[in-house]
């Protein structure tokens, strides 16, 4: 079968990567892409929001399945677009990907069908959320309530903190249109955990758990970043919380979604935090989270055609997924300077030290071949170097050796990726 893969990061790198394990697939194609992902796709250059364009290609080409990676295409509603086409397509439609696409929909969607989450208040403009936070107790979270990139989240200590939030999210407009509703969310403390899973409308799946580090720098400080590194599994997610979850927060969403006349189809992401009062819903998203997918997917013993499919089919319930016993940690390469000003084209060296390994991986985010056909860097988070290992520590040790295998100017990583591990 043929296969087009939409996106362009690590995250897509890694679903090209497990796509041409499938013994089902013999033609992927993935739009745009990236240097790293041309060793399993033919890259097409059509952009992720150009749908109608990606329709036609599909189309032509004789696409039998279509995986969107990326939120902004989901939320903008490219699977409509396919499937009026009749185009077998992976991911939620526009009325299912609101979940991740408004933070406002998914807090009120919670509190409706009792979901453990924190509590919030939702409000249309700047007046509004200056007049909530006057009774609001510190810390508080501000969060854009659309897309953001993963970096519409403002935790305020102080009411000073939370009007300079206020003016950048709601005035400055710094996120666009995303900061047009803001949610003001209740602080929670505890352990945060990523759990993908996928669905098919009515029925869920969880994948295997991990934990994604977002701020810049070492000992989470510095500004928030699309993920600076991600292990599995999380020695939190115990069997106490797996089932909690499972009764209490999984299956009642995708049963939420479908009662609110949205079934949803694809991916849930679910952002927790392991909380003194027992987990709670941080967040959810509607696709694979980057670089969560990095260290999960190699995990995965499944065919990744074979679940996408059954989810799409409706029949996932005839499946049940597998990992793994082992553990994976990847560890962000990026650009000086991310997420802020960084600058590109530097070569990258020592690639090939990952050619035909099983235990370590190199996924590029962003990456092009120059005009002599090298690999530069062409991004902030430029590489997801990965590894495992039979222990959680072992892979963090493992993943870090190899990120001296490869180099380019202007290089730059934390060095305590999953240092948690070692206090659980």
């Amino acid at each position: 079968m043929k296969v087009l893969i939409v996106g362009s990061g690590g995250r897509e790198h890694a679903i090209a990567w497990a796509v041409a394990r499938s013994p089902k697939v013999d033609k992927i194609y993935c739009a745009p892409g990236n240097a790293g992902i041309s060793e399993y796709a033919e890259c097409v250059s059509i952009g992720a929001m150009e749908f109608d364009r990606l329709a036609e290609f599909a189309e032509e080409k004789g696409i039998d399945l279509t995986i969107i990676g990326m939120d902004d295409p989901l939320v903008g509603g490219i699977v409509d677009v396919f499937e009026s086409k009749g185009l077998r397509v992976f991911g939620p439609r526009k009325n299912a990907a609101i979940l991740e696409g408004s933070k406002a929909f998914s807090k009120e969607l919670m509190q409706k069908y009792g979901i453990p989450t924190a509590g919030y208040k939702t409000v249309h403009s700047a007046e509004e959320a200056r007049e909530a936070l006057k009774t609001t107790s510190f810390p508080v979270v501000l969060k854009a309530d659309g897309l953001a990139l993963g970096k519409g989240v403002l935790i305020c200590n102080t009411p000073e903190e939370a009007e300079a939030g206020v003016v950048e999210i709601m005035e400055d407009k710094k996120f666009g249109s995303a900061g047009d509703q803001m949610v003001i969310e209740e602080f929670m403390t505890g352990r945060e955990v990523s759990v993908l899973s996928f669905c098919d409308g009515k029925t869920i799946r969880p994948m295997t758990s991990a934990q994604d580090h977002k701020r810049a720098g070492d000992g989470d400080t510095g500004l928030n970043t699309g993920g600076m590194g991600t292990f599995s599994p999380s020695p939190f997610y115990t069997e106490e919380v797996d089932a909690f979850c499972r009764e209490h927060i999984y299956q009642k969403t995708v049963d939420a979604m479908r009662a609110e006349g949205r079934p949803f189809v694809g991916i849930i992401f679910f952002g927790l935090m392991i909380t003194a009062d027992g987990p709670k819903v941080l967040e959810y998203n509607c696709r694979f989270g980057d670089p969560e997918a990095q260290v999960v997917i190699p995990r995965m013993k499944n065919d990744m055609i074979e679940v996408m499919e059954a989810c799409v089919d409706g029949k996932l319930d005839e499946v049940e997924l597998s990992f793994e016993d082992n553990a994976c940690v990847c560890v962000v390469l990026a650009s000086e300077g991310y997420p802020v000003s960084y600058q590109k084209g530097y070569p990258i060296r020592g690639l090939e030290n990952f050619k035909g390994c099983d235990d370590k991986f190199v996924f590029h985010a962003g990456t092009k071949f120059d005009a002599e056909g090298n690999y530069v860097t062409n991004g902030g988070r430029v590489l997801g170097v990965t590894a495992k290992g039979k222990t959680l520590v072992e892979a963090r040790a493992n993943a870090y050796k190899a990120t001296e295998l490869v180099q380019f100017d202007n290089k730059y990583m934390r060095h305590d990726i999953g240092k948690a591990i070692d206090e659980a």
